[in-house]
């Protein structure tokens, strides 16, 4: 049976991530980050990955790694959805490393690289646009051509490119290699176009092994990103509670008011159905549950909505200020519109669900 709850190592994992993050991304240093055009340069990589391990958290530990499940990597995504924190953890430290860890133990390229990620030495990305979905990965042809909209390209020294021929590794900053950096909706979370041209790459597996390796990073990459929309609205509502606690008119706090009430409690009530899914989407993840493709899809269909209207009540229901730069709803706003077309849009999620219990889809 699914056990949707905490663990006592969880909650202890929670605590040391969300220490660390409001020692070293709070609000006033990631808006002065953000406004300088240069996110990353927050230094909080280096603390995540290496300090504190959380790089290799999915890594097995006979390649370097903490051997953790995806819980507990899911527990880290949901802090660092609270915070908008500007690191490449879901694109290297889940994604990427899914894809590693699915070409099987017994590649030794493949395990080299997954040491390198979990030391938090390099960063990988795989090379596909952040909308690319479990059942929807553009391959290239060849080791050469253009992908559009890479996120954290920018920041990763190895990129996985899939071929028809197979998925290769290749060096950011190798010959050939072009990385040109987008302006992104989400001005935390980095995009870029990757652009190959005669460039030297590592071949790692085949192509059959890479089909499956990369669908299995982008499903576990679209099951945790869940965790990370729930984190997102989290936030927003424990920031518009305490907000519309202070906040008076009429010599009385604006919570107080009826229609706020209301609508405050319905998006808690939304936000509690999203902990379900998302905590369910990390559980089948880690238990390698059968159905844990169908526990995916309901979990993104659900959580990017449910992040969305959060953040934009967030704005709203903060009146003058909320629409400002000085605040950083907006941050959260834009992270959530993003999150909701990255890995699979939720109405692509929603053809998935048709197609896995056998209903028509829309015609």
């Amino acid at each position: 049976m699914t056990d949707l709850l905490y663990s006592e190592t969880e909650d202890d994992l929670r605590s040391a991530v969300r220490s660390l993050l409001a020692d070293r991304c709070g609000t006033p240093e990631l808006l002065a980050a953000v406004e300088s055009g240069t996110p990353g340069d927050l230094r909080l990589w280096p603390a995540l990955a290496k300090e504190m391990g959380l790089a290799g958290l999915l890594v097995p530990e006979e390649s370097g790694g903490q051997g953790g499940t995806h819980r507990e990597a899911a527990v880290v995504l949901e802090e660092l959805g609270r915070s908008v924190a500007p690191v490449p953890y879901l694109t290297s430290a889940v994604v990427a490393t899914e894809v590693l860890t699915g070409l099987g133990p017994h590649n030794a390229a493949a395990t080299e690289l997954l040491t390198a990620l979990s030391s938090g030495d390099r960063v990988a990305v795989l090379a596909v646009p952040l909308a690319s979905g479990p059942g929807s990965t553009p391959w290239l042809p060849a080791l050469s051509g253009s992908v559009g909209a890479v996120a954290d390209a920018a920041a990763a020294q190895v990129l996985l490119v899939p071929t028809a021929d197979g998925l290769y590794a290749v060096g950011a900053g190798d010959p050939g290699v072009t990385v040109d950096p987008l302006v992104p909706l989400d001005l935390t979370r980095p995009l870029a176009a990757v652009t190959l041209d005669g460039a030297q790459g590592n071949l790692l597996a085949g192509a059959a092994d890479s089909r499956a390796a990369v669908r299995q990073g982008l499903l576990a990459g679209a099951g945790l990103l869940a965790s990370e929309q729930l984190g997102i609205a989290e936030w927003c509502l424990e920031e518009t509670v305490r907000y519309t606690r202070e906040r008076h008119q009429f010599n009385r706090p604006i919570g107080g008011f009826q229609a706020l009430k209301h609508r405050m409690a319905q998006l808690w009530l939304e936000i509690v159905s999203a902990r379900a899914a998302a905590r369910n989407a990390a559980d089948a993840l880690a238990t390698d549950d059968p159905e844990k493709a169908l526990a995916v899809s309901v979990a993104q269909a659900y959580c990017s909505r449910v992040a969305v209207h959060a953040a934009e009540e967030c704005v709203q229901l903060h009146g003058g200020i909320g629409m400002t730069w000085e605040h950083p709803a907006h941050l959260y706003l834009k992270r959530a519109k993003s999150d909701a077309v990255a890995l699979g849009s939720a109405g692509t999620h929603r053809e998935t669900l048709a197609e896995l219990v056998g209903l028509p889809g829309p015609q």
